[in-house]
């Protein structure tokens, strides 16, 4: 029989529950474990997020209803899957002084997105602010990765927001099957303080994720406008109305890696927000291609749904193509 835990949140405290699962035949198994993709050869993997008009996941189209271009040529897709594919995702959750009374919900989004991964899928959890800190590797003890979490908030933190994205993806360097997920908690722009000598651009988070086939997922807080409620005469209205929104560049960066971008306002529901984002992940396509050209550059992707009703795909906007060894 086999045993797992998840975390339980009863009376604000974490605790563990066991969930037994039944004895299952090898075809059982097999059944409702399907192949797992590594990425191996000169197949470019896509994943794919694909909505209807009233943005609702669609699960259900086949190999022909979509179409693959590199750099405007349609090429031929010799890899199709739409089962759930394992996950390793690193979960950033700004500590900023501005995030400051916001941990009660981080937890609770934090242990909400842990109900609504699969027993495949492994995490890491990550937190920046003076200092950015990732737990060591990847788990599936949700109890452990929860008490990883800090209980409070220092009020002078900066944001390190990039550098913390480019940190995370340093633990995908041993990571060979699944996908390679940043989902990034944030309600400011981008500002590194003193503590750390070098600088991390927007520019050159991209550009890695893009070439290591990361998808970044962000999800901006709207801040309570504090500063604007409590502005002195003179102040420059604007400059203080930019500092209670989310840094655009998520936004940004989710776009070009086939992620997904949520802003939530005050009293919107985080929890849904990162249980959306599990599920999501739970429900994507994977389209594989061979490219003709060797040339280890970057090519422009587009994936587009042949099919009629209106569907809006998502996926990564280039690649780097594999080079031919001579």
């Amino acid at each position: 029989m086999k045993r797992f835990l998840i975390p339980v949140m009863a009376f604000g405290v974490l605790a563990t529950a066991t969930i037994a699962a039944g004895p299952r035949s090898d075809a059982q198994t097999q059944q409702q474990q399907p192949p797992v993709f590594r990425a191996k050869g000169d197949t470019v993997p896509v994943f794919v997020t694909v909505l209807d008009k009233t943005e609702r996941l669609v699960p259900d189209l086949t190999k022909e209803d979509f179409e693959l271009r590199d750099s405007g040529k349609v090429q031929p897709i010799t890899l199709f899957d739409n089962s759930p594919q394992p996950v390793r995702i690193v979960v950033l959750l700004d500590l900023s002084g501005s995030m400051r009374g916001n941990m009660p919900l981080m937890r609770s989004a934090c242990d909400q997105l842990l109900r609504e991964l699969n027993e495949n899928d492994k995490a890491r959890f990550g937190t920046f602010g003076k200092e950015i800190t990732i737990t060591p590797e990847f788990s599936n003890d949700g109890a452990a990765l929860m008490a990883s979490l800090p209980q409070d908030i220092d009020p002078d933190a900066p944001t390190p927001l990039w550098r913390a994205v480019y940190q995370a993806m340093d633990g995908f360097s041993k990571v060979d099957d699944g996908r390679k997920v940043v989902l990034i908690l944030s309600d400011g722009y981008d500002s590194p303080g003193l503590t750390f000598k070098k600088n991390v651009s927007q520019v050159e988070v991209i550009d890695r994720a893009q070439s290591e086939g990361v998808m970044i997922y962000g999800v901006g807080m709207r801040g309570r406008n504090a500063g604007v409620a409590g502005a002195t005469p003179g102040a420059n209205l604007g400059a203080l109305m930019a500092a209670d929104m989310p840094d655009p560049g998520l936004g940004t960066a989710a776009t070009a890696t086939g992620g997904g971008y949520f802003e939530l306002r005050p009293r919107e529901d985080l929890g849904a927000t990162f249980g959306r984002v599990a599920r999501e992940l739970h429900s994507q396509y994977l389209l594989g291609f061979v490219p003709t050209q060797m040339d280890g550059k970057e090519h422009k992707l587009e994936v587009r749904v042949t099919k009629e009703g209106g569907y809006k795909p998502r996926a990564r906007k280039s690649y780097v193509a594999p080079k031919k060894s001579s």
